[in-house]
């Protein structure tokens, strides 16, 4: 009998889907332009889909996954949305009032060519931007990061909590500068 995925445990999970960091692939923007169609097509009614992660980061080393934010008008409700974002092929991850977490391209026999993860935010909930950008604008902090994400990578290759956990206090630093260099930039008007 075939398992599901949602059958494994999570240390089986971790061995099935390791930590890897491969050299930036001009290709990741165009697999984000073409999952970012195909999210349009289906949600028309949603607000800016927005390329986010290191993978949006030209120059430094990555995870080869699309990392992908969705902000919904506040007056849409999460939970709406999540059926027709599981029929682009995503499986919901993690939610709560806020936020829905969904992955595609997980396999019982391990990555897909092409893996997403997709956050699906209200609009203004969006600091990953910011992060983005200050990185993009900063080639010294995003080799920074890159270092950090190369030190945590075989300590963590098999323990994403603790992979991301490490990188938090990076995160929130230069996501705060961001905020304040590029004050309002996504704000809603």
């Amino acid at each position: 009998m075939k398992r599901k995925l949602a059958e494994l445990s999570l240390k089986e999970l971790w061995r099935l889907f390791p930590i890897i960091l491969t050299a930036h692939q001009d290709c990741w923007a165009n697999w984000f332009k073409e999952e970012a169609g195909l999210l349009r097509e289906n949600l028309p009614d949603v607000g800016r889909i927005s390329h986010i992660g290191s993978t949006a980061i030209k120059g430094i080393w990555a995870k080869p996954i699309i990392d992908i934010l969705m902000e919904v008008p506040r007056k849409e409700r999460l939970s709406n949305l999540q059926g027709r974002i599981e029929k682009c092929g995503y499986i919901c991850m993690a939610e709560n009032n806020c936020r829905i977490d969904f992955n595609k391209g997980y396999t019982l026999q391990g990555f897909a060519e092409q893996i997403f993860h997709l956050h699906l935010s209200y609009e203004g909930d969006n600091d990953e931007l910011y992060f983005r950008d200050y990185l993009q604008a900063n080639t010294a902090i995003a080799k920074e990061y890159e270092q950090l994400k190369f030190n945590l990578w075989e300590q963590y290759k098999y323990d994403r909590d603790m992979y991301t956990l490490h990188k938090g206090d990076f995160i929130k630093q230069y996501t705060q500068k961001g905020k304040q260099l590029l004050a309002g930039r996504y704000s809603n008007k």
